[in-house]
C-alpha cells in the first residue's frame, strides 16, 4: 500500500518549483491531489494532466491564497469535488528583497499577506473539515530564513518566522483533534527563482553549506510525504529544517 493512499491533498503554489515537486510525490504515493496557481493555466493544467497520469484524482484550481474570500471558495469547491481534505501544504510564496532602509510598504504588505495571511487563510478554513474527518495534516514551508534571518529578506523572514509561531500554535489548538501541524524550513532549493541568481551569488551559499550543493524540490517533498503519511503520526509542532546542514 502506498503511503497516502486514500488521502487527499490540497497544496498552494503547486503549478511549479517546490509546489509541484510536493502535489507530484504525493500522487506517487496515491494521494489524490487538489493544487493552486495564480496566473499560468498552461503550466497548471499540465502539472494536473501528469498527475493524473499516475493514477489520481488531481486536479488544478486558480485561486489567490492571500484572499480570505478565495481561500473559503477553494475550500468548499476542494470538499465538494474530493469530499474530503487529509493533507494542507500552504506552500504559496514569493520575495520582494530589498535592504529595510529602501523597503517600500508595497513590498512589507505583498510578502506578509501571500507568505503569512495565505498561511492563515487556508487553515482557518480547512479546520472544520479535518475535525468533522477526525484527523489531517497541515504542513507549512517556511524557511531557513525565518529561523536565523537574512540581510536584505526583512519582509520574507519576518513571513516565514510567522509561519513557524503560527504551526506550533496550531498544533497546541487542535492536536487533540487529531489534527497536526508542522513546518518544514528548506535551505536554498533549486527552482526558477534560484536560476536567476549569478554564479558568484549561488557560490557564497555553497560556502555555507556543508553539503556544499543546493536541494532539490523533490528533497522537501520526501519531508512533507513523512509529515502527511502515518509515518509522522506522532509529529506535531515541530520544525524540520531540509537545508544540508546549512542551519547547523
Amino acid at each position: 500500500m502506498k503511503l497516502l493512499e486514500g488521502k487527499t491533498a490540497l497544496v498552494t503554489g503547486g503549478s511549479r518549483g517546490i509546489g509541484a515537486a510536493i502535489a507530484r510525490a504525493f500522487a506517487e504515493n496515491g494521494a489524490s491531489v487538489a493544487f493552486t496557481y495564480v496566473s499560468s493555466a498552461e503550466k497548471a493544467n499540465a502539472v494536473a494532466d501528469e498527475l493524473s497520469q499516475l493514477g489520481v484524482n488531481a486536479k488544478a484550481y486558480q485561486s489567490d491564497a492571500s484572499s480570505y474570500e478565495q481561500s473559503e471558495n477553494l475550500i468548499k469547491d476542494v470538499l465538494e469535488e474530493f469530499g474530503q481534505i487529509d493533507i494542507l501544504v500552504n506552500n504559496a510564496g514569493i520575495t520582494r528583497d530589498n535592504l529595510m532602509l529602501r523597503m517600500s510598504e508595497e513590498q512589507w504588505d505583498k510578502v506578509i499577506q501571500t507568505n503569512l495571511k495565505s498561511t492563515f487563510n487556508l487553515t482557518k478554513h480547512v479546520l472544520r473539515p479535518m475535525m468533522k474527518n477526525r484527523g489531517g495534516s497541515i504542513i507549512n514551508i517556511s524557511s531557513v530564513v525565518g529561523v536565523f534571518g537574512n540581510a536584505g529578506q526583512a519582509n520574507y523572514a519576518a513571513s516565514k518566522a510567522g509561519m513557524i509561531g503560527f504551526s506550533k500554535s496550531i498544533a497546541k489548538e487542535v492536536g487533540s483533534r487529531n489534527i497536526r501541524c508542522n513546518a518544514i524550513a528548506p535551505g536554498f532549493i533549486e527552482t526558477e527563482m534560484t536560476e536567476e541568481l549569478d554564479d558568484k551569488t549561488k557560490e557564497g551559499y555553497l560556502t555555507n553549506i556543508p553539503m556544499k550543493r543546493l536541494g532539490k524540490g523533490e528533497e522537501i517533498a520526501g519531508a512533507c510525504v513523512f509529515l502527511a503519511s502515518d509515518l509522522g503520526a506522532y509529529v506535531t509542532g515541530q520544525v524540520l529544517s531540509v537545508c544540508g546542514g546549512l542551519n547547523t
